[in-house]
């Protein structure tokens, strides 16, 4: 049996109408997107312009020409940042932010670019407004969040954070690898300023798929030159959007592959989704409670927003379940540190990090139940001892 619990670094399987899509593009229209007038390209053009509209209308953009497709969100939050921070600008971020967002705010502030503050978590990975609130400076240009932890799945409330930068003049910006296609995301509501999304998680699209929803009133320089498909005429870049912001061949493929995602999202419907999630979610942190070897972090049965749930052992470091349980039970999960140290030091769970388990929308009561009774028997034999 072969179970699959780390959909929050990328979803599996896939819906067949994702791999019907993409094995249509390659079949029969591989074209270039605005590149040439003959029929492969203007169906793959249309295809592109419609997965845009439909992202436009899941996050609420102003329009969909402010929807920029990338290859994933750390490559959307690099032209965000570098596109938009300048000299002597703070940035405010969190304990619980990704890698794809601290590591490029660090490297402006070792450049000399921005000023840095990072502020604090609780061990449930929430922010304290106020704490937020008091790090405001004159020169706050940006407060950037997650919307969900990768860890343990808590949500930030990304409403109240964006009335609080509005009501202050300061640039929002959301990171919405996790629960883009899960959660509702209004980016008008929640006074969000630049999102950027990943599109192989909860959207159920292939790997090297992402974008920037950007607000009409944000302008971002352009990081990459080269070519767009329009104004060929021109030595330089088009300036206006989304063409201003991705330059070369886009991912067509990905990008139609996305779109089979997101069409699929919207037939299901997002309650059914998230209704699947809590009762899958639930059901496993009961299943979880009673095995006594093992710790459970983060805010529990009935408060996990995402389907993220992860543990830690006295008798073991993560790493080694998670080689039994893949090598003798078939079950892939993710150990470690998931590519946030600073979540993991404010858990308290550095520098060995946690076992992490995500279900999906396609996971089963029957692989849970699998799961615990594999964990079970892996603990009481032992089994950890010679992984």
């Amino acid at each position: 049996m072969q179970v699959y619990l780390d959909n929050t670094a990328t979803s599996w399987p896939k819906p067949h109408t994702v791999v019907d899509a993409i094995s249509d593009y390659l079949s029969n229209y591989g074209g270039s997107p605005g590149r040439s007038g003959h029929a492969f390209a203007l169906k793959a053009a249309r295809i592109v312009f419609e997965t845009r509209e439909l992202l436009a209308e899941y996050f609420n953009a102003d329009s969909s020409d402010r929807v920029i497709f990338t290859s994933n969100a750390t490559n959307a939050s690099n032209i965000a940042f570098k596109g938009i921070l300048k000299k002597g600008d703070h940035v405010i971020t969190s304990h619980m932010e990704h890698n794809s967002t601290i590591r490029p705010l660090r490297h402006l502030e070792q450049q000399g670019i921005i000023e840095l503050t990072i502020i604090d978590c609780d061990q449930n990975g929430n922010i304290d407004l106020d704490i937020l609130k008091s790090s405001f400076k004159p020169n706050t240009r940006l407060v950037s969040t997650i919307h969900g932890s990768n860890i343990i799945g808590i949500a930030l409330p990304i409403e109240k954070i964006g009335a609080l930068c509005k009501s202050k003049n300061i640039l929002y910006h959301v990171d919405a690898a996790q629960t883009a296609g899960f959660l509702p995301i209004d980016v008008q509501k929640d006074n969000i300023d630049i999102l950027t999304f990943t599109g192989h998680k909860k959207l159920l699209g292939p790997s090297g798929t992402g974008g920037i929803v950007i607000r009409k009133n944000i302008d971002i320089d352009t990081l990459i030159h080269g070519g767009s498909g329009s104004k060929s005429e021109s030595e330089t870049h088009p300036d206006f959007y989304p063409d201003k912001l991705e330059a070369g061949t886009p991912n067509t493929v990905g990008i139609t592959g996305l779109k089979a995602g997101i069409e699929f999202i919207f037939k299901q419907g997002q309650q059914k989704i998230i209704n699947h999630s809590q009762q899958i979610t639930d059901y496993f942190l009961d299943s979880l409670s009673e095995i006594q070897e093992l710790n459970l972090h983060g805010p529990g049965k009935g408060k996990n927003i995402l389907p993220v749930i992860s543990v830690t052992s006295d008798l073991f470091p993560p790493d080694k379940l998670a080689s039994v349980l893949d090598k003798k039970y078939g079950i892939m999960t993710r150990s470690g540190l998931m590519c946030s140290p600073l979540g993991h030091k404010a858990l308290g769970t550095f520098p060995k990090g946690t076992l992490r388990f995500s279900p999906g929308f396609f996971t089963t009561k029957k692989d849970i139940d699998y799961t615990s009774e594999s964990l079970k028997r892996i603990i009481t034999n032992k089994e950890y001892e010679n992984s």
